[in-house]
């Protein structure tokens, strides 16, 4: 055994979206990639703000000569005032730069926050569908993934959460605009969850921290607001990333920032801290901190996203596929006209278009279609969903 028999296990798992992405790669190869329509990876298509070109510019410009080397492990503080500055804004609450970590992306967020607070069997509960690395981020620091079916309109089950919380409970995780239904959660739905995790807390006589995973809260569509986090629950984390409002996913840069009126958010922080040096993380890269800390709020144009979801939504309707338009997030998740969603989507494999089973985000029975893509694909892409939609009817 050349690997450890936990990581032979996972592999032989393999991730659903990386497992189309690299059948997608052998069938451009094959194919031509002009032929091929893949919609199976959510990797931002749009070039990065101007403003961000002419930042790094700047930066390079005027760099002193030492700016590339250690600073805390929290992140250089002018950056951390300059996001709790934008912060304190967006969630109504008096946030300072000590109550914000500096991160490797979102996923390097979450896993700090988990190394920080879970001990060998704790759980983390999250709405299904979820995106799929939560529950190998869990795990990594001894932590189990606790899943709760959402409502048909892809709306939170607090009933169901509150029900699957146990002694063993240390948080649960939301992500809105959500990944892969395009769902966001309304504030009266935050406000009754934020009311449950309150009570049980008080009865379990611990805390349960609200962890919200928010790296799509800037796409948005036809004017929709994603509710505030910290208002509604004291005990409450936010994780983000600039990755997709800034399209710059490759450059790992994101935050974690945590309620000012937190319990025990000291030694909380403190935690965290120490877990963002000790996973190997050290800190967030010094030039993309820099970068971010001039360029709060601004984004690529959601317009073009919009285009794309309206453009799919659209002709796939006219197909005859049934789903709920999203609201924010740049992904589409359709009803599979069959059961087997994993059959399905080898049936559109074979028109050459690439999606990912809903199975493979506890979603079954859907298939999620990530429209950050051309608009060419989406057009090419029509003929084979309504021949595919055909031929299922004809069964």
């Amino acid at each position: 055994m050349t690997i450890s028999k936990k990581v032979e296990t996972i592999l032989s798992k393999s991730s659903w979206i990386r497992k189309m992405f690299e059948q997608g790669a052998m069938l451009k190869a094959e194919h031509g990639s002009e032929n091929v329509y893949d919609f199976s990876l959510g990797n931002p298509n749009l070039s990065p703000p101007d403003s961000f070109r002419k930042t790094l510019l700047d930066i390079i410009d005027t760099q002193d000569g030492v700016g590339h080397g250690y600073m805390p492990n929290t992140g250089y503080p002018d950056v951390r005032k300059s996001v709790a500055n934008y912060l304190s804004k967006e969630q109504s609450a008096e946030i300072s730069e000590n109550h914000v970590i500096m991160t490797c992306g979102a996923a390097g967020g979450l896993n700090v926050i988990f190394k920080a607070i879970l001990d060998p069997e704790d759980e983390v509960i999250t709405p299904a569908p979820f995106f799929v690395e939560y529950g190998f981020y869990a795990d990594n620091h001894g932590g189990k993934l606790v899943t709760v079916p959402v409502k048909k309109d892809f709306a939170l089950d607090i009933e169901g959460i509150a029900s699957a919380v146990t002694g063993k409970t240390k948080a649960v995780l939301i992500n809105s605009p959500n990944n892969p239904t395009g769902r966001i959660y309304d504030k009266e739905s935050l406000e009754a969850l934020g009311n449950m995790l309150m009570e049980k807390g008080k009865a379990l006589g611990k805390v349960i921290y609200l962890i919200s995973d928010e790296p799509y809260r800037k796409i948005v569509y036809d004017g929709a607001d994603v509710p505030e986090i910290f208002p509604v629950y004291k005990d409450s984390i936010i994780v983000a990333s600039y990755s997709k409002d800034l399209s710059i996913a490759g450059e790992r840069i994101g935050f974690i920032t945590v309620n000012p009126k937190a319990s025990s958010k000291d030694v909380l922080l403190a935690g965290m801290a120490l877990a963002n040096r000790i996973l190997g993380f050290v800190n967030a890269p010094a030039l993309m901190q820099r970068a971010v800390s001039n360029l709060q709020g601004v984004s690529v144009d959601i317009s073009k996203y919009t285009k794309n979801r309206d453009l799919l939504c659209d002709g796939l309707a006219d197909c005859g596929y049934e789903f709920i338009k999203p609201a924010g997030a740049f992904y589409l998740f359709p009803k599979s006209p069959i059961s087997d969603d994993v059959k399905f989507v080898r049936e559109l494999q074979k028109e050459l278009i690439l999606t990912v089973p809903g199975s493979g985000f506890g979603g079954p029975g859907h298939f999620r279609i990530a429209f950050c893509v051309e608009d060419s694909v989406i057009t090419g892409a029509m003929p084979g969903f309504k021949k595919v939609m055909e031929k299922i009817k004809g069964m």
